[in-house]
């Protein structure tokens, strides 16, 4: 199971940290990704990271802003999240990667999270 949490209401500008909590397994051996759903839109690719923490990446809207790192003694997932924008309000989820380096698509991500909502609003 995953428990992604750390979502809120945000002024443009401001800062999150997402969480994503494994539980029941651990996915210390596999990528891990995070995607995020606006209202009527499709889900789209955050960022991901590979199982030992060594390569990462972003979606070019987030590059310079966001970072994900995990801490596998946690059995934890984090994006930092920092000048957030209006456009990226949004319900984000995490997901665990079929293998040990996973990218942007969807169907390459096995275990989903519920998703936490962040909105950013004056």
């Amino acid at each position: 199971q995953l428990q992604a949490s750390g979502g809120g209401l945000v002024q443009p500008g401001g800062s999150l940290r997402l969480s994503c909590a494994a539980s029941g397994r651990t996915f210390s051996n596999n990528a891990m990704g995070w995607f995020r759903q606006a209202p009527g839109k499709e889900r789209e690719f955050v960022a991901a990271i590979s199982w030992n923490g060594g390569t990462m990446i972003y979606a070019d809207s987030v590059k310079g802003r966001f970072t994900l790192y995990r801490d596998n003694a946690k059995n934890t997932v984090y994006l930092q999240m920092n000048s957030l924008k209006p456009e990226d309000t949004a319900v984000y989820y995490c997901a665990a990667g079929q293998g040990a380096v996973s990218g942007s698509r969807t169907r390459e991500y096995r275990y989903w999270g519920q998703g936490t909502q962040v909105t950013v609003s004056s």
